[in-house]
């Protein structure tokens, strides 16, 4: 798992690149989410249009990121989803948790 950080004016971009599937890599992203939490930088995206695929440890992450935002007065907007990130979202009714959009620049827009 690969995580990059960009900066788009008050709004952070966590891009991600390979598959959420539990362990230390999966964790560095709720790490990276609590230390941008704790810097009052709320708004958050986290693309996911390089992510293979993830288990429920990697849903849970991302459960956990947005909880740790909300918790400190953020929002978690998730960009990119892939077709099979998506279809677990859809059985695991999640799709109705998560703020989706189609791409990371609709995801940046609409925190403005």
């Amino acid at each position: 798992m690969q995580i990059k950080e960009e900066k788009h004016d008050d709004v952070t971009v966590i891009t991600l690149k390979g598959k959420m599937m539990g362990g230390p890599e999966t964790l560095a992203v709720h790490e990276k989410v609590k230390e941008l939490a704790e810097n009052k930088d709320s708004k958050v995206v986290i693309d996911l249009s390089k992510v293979k695929w993830m288990n429920s440890s990697g849903l849970g992450i991302l459960i956990g990121c947005m909880t740790t935002l909300k918790n400190a007065g953020g929002e978690l907007k998730l960009a990119a989803v892939t077709e099979k990130v998506q279809s677990l979202f859809m059985i695991t009714k999640l799709v109705t948790i998560f703020d989706t959009e189609d791409d990371v620049e609709i995801a940046i827009k609409n925190f403005q």
